[in-house]
């Protein structure tokens, strides 16, 4: 039998890592994603990985986050010459992002070295560079959906539609090993059905491994009416009250949601504010791929896109801004009220969206959406856990701004759409929920074992099992 070993995203929402190994030989790394959140889960991606990079035979990525994607660098830089197999539109914003999340580490270096150096303490190395993305792209084999492809001997893959974000995919997995098929089925992140321009996921029902993730296995998300009237209740009372708006959000997927609905708003006349900033060197980039890749739209919204005539989002949103230099993103703190700014990062643990903190966040008229999750650890999550004050850029800032958090804007499912597309599986496959704080998927464990008698496992690091 294969061998599957749980590395990352265990018990947790960040640092996706999955090894399956056959008894011909064959080693096939699904997932090599970035730890976010506290420090010490971020000390991981330092780590030496648990088994030898030059020994594996390809490695498969459901999708371009960077906690399902942001170690490939430092898998090329620690010896990884095979290829990377992705869909098409995943290469493309693997490329985006990958880069900057090099750049990033490397700023973050220097910044370090800079005050390290006046206190006689040694230099340290960035996580990885520029380079060693360049390195890890150029390995890069994109695959369409619905094709079946031998990545490795014995081990064919084939993507799904996920629905989560642009060239998201379900991996199903075939392992052939001496006369014997089993088939893993790994959900990525599953998208919420009511996210705009994505996809349903695709239902499977064959699998005798299913592992699903449970980011919100313990609730479901608001009905998206209900989440599109308060947003635009919160924006007509910050226009009124003369503040600012503020909205965290990730470059991909998010931020392309977000543009849908401020437009649709725009088009409906129910949009008060005259200016929307776009402050995302990668959302600006990430809008053009979405655009290339259109024909991967939810037929109902690229047929009302059509049916406008918008070929790109300035079409669809007039008054978007898009500010791309650090120039233009500081000459947005002029501004006192009347603005929506929408930037990075969606976890607030670095990116412009800190910047506006510092000018917004003690504000009493400043209104500050989050329309996804924070995990634990970060900057986020301790603003939506009500924290009174936060350290941004080394200051002490108090949060007097109107803190919202809108639920229904998830790009991942709820745990009934958790429930609805694991249901398709014949035969009750092995399940093991992965990519969820424990308590949600305790939750979603006990709820999968009422509803439909079904015992889902919840893995530890490090443990394997056999398929």
């Amino acid at each position: 039998m294969a061998l599957l070993s749980f590395l990352g995203a265990t018990q947790e929402v960040t640092g996706s890592c999955y090894l399956i190994e056959t008894r011909d030989g064959s080693r096939v790394l699904l997932e090599c994603g970035m730890h976010q959140g506290h420090r010490e889960e971020e000390e991981d991606n330092a780590r030496p990985f648990p088994f030898d990079p030059g020994s594996l035979d390809a490695v498969v990525i459901s999708h371009a986050h960077i906690d399902h994607s942001g170690l490939l660098p430092r898998l090329a830089a620690a010896g990884y010459r095979g290829p990377i197999f992705a869909t098409e539109a995943t290469c493309e914003l693997m490329e985006l992002m990958l880069l900057d999340s090099a750049h990033i580490q490397e700023n973050d270096a220097e910044w370090e070295n800079k005050w390290r150096a006046r206190l006689g303490k040694p230099p340290v190395e960035p996580l990885y560079t520029t380079a060693d993305a360049e390195k890890a792209l150029s390995l890069c084999r994109p695959q369409p959906y619905g094709s079946a492809l031998e990545v490795a001997p014995g081990v064919i893959v084939t993507f799904h539609e996920a629905g989560h974000i642009l060239g998201s995919s379900i991996v199903e997995m075939e392992l052939h090993d001496h006369h014997l098929t089993r088939r893993l089925v790994f959900s990525g992140d599953l998208g919420n059905t009511c996210t705009p321009l994505m996809r349903d996921p695709t239902p499977l029902s064959r699998a005798d491994v299913v592992l699903m993730e449970s980011t919100y296995g313990d609730r479901d998300h608001r009905c998206g009416e209900d989440t599109l009237n308060e947003l635009v209740e919160i924006l007509q009372t910050a226009h009124r009250g003369g503040g600012n708006v503020l909205i965290p959000a990730f470059a991909v997927g998010r931020t392309q949601d977000l543009l849908f609905y401020l437009g649709r708003f725009y088009q409906e006349g129910r949009l008060p504010q005259q200016a929307v900033f776009l402050d995302s060197p990668m959302a600006i980039k990430a809008n053009a791929i979405y655009t290339r890749f259109s024909e991967h739209f939810d037929p109902v919204d690229r047929a009302l896109l059509q049916a406008r005539g918008v070929k790109r989002v300035e079409d669809w949103l007039p008054i978007l801004r898009c500010t791309p230099t650090p120039e233009e993103s500081m000459a947005i703190n002029r501004i006192r009220s009347g603005a929506i700014i929408i930037a990075g990062s969606g976890m607030c643990t670095g990116g412009r969206i800190v910047h506006h903190f510092k000018h917004n966040l003690w504000r009493t008229e400043c209104h500050l959406v989050f329309p996804g999750f924070q995990a634990r650890g970060t900057l986020g999550r301790r603003i939506v856990d009500g924290a009174d004050s936060v350290k941004v850029l080394h200051q002490r800032i108090a949060v007097r701004a109107q803190v919202h958090t809108l639920g229904g804007f998830s790009a991942h499912a709820g745990q009934s759409q958790l429930l609805d597309w694991v249901r398709h599986f014949d035969h009750r496959p092995e399940l093991y929920l992965v990519h969820g704080e424990l308590e949600k998927m305790q939750v979603l464990q006990q709820v999968l074992h009422e509803r439909l008698n079904w015992t889902a496992n919840i893995p530890e690091r490090g443990e394997q099992i056999a398929i």
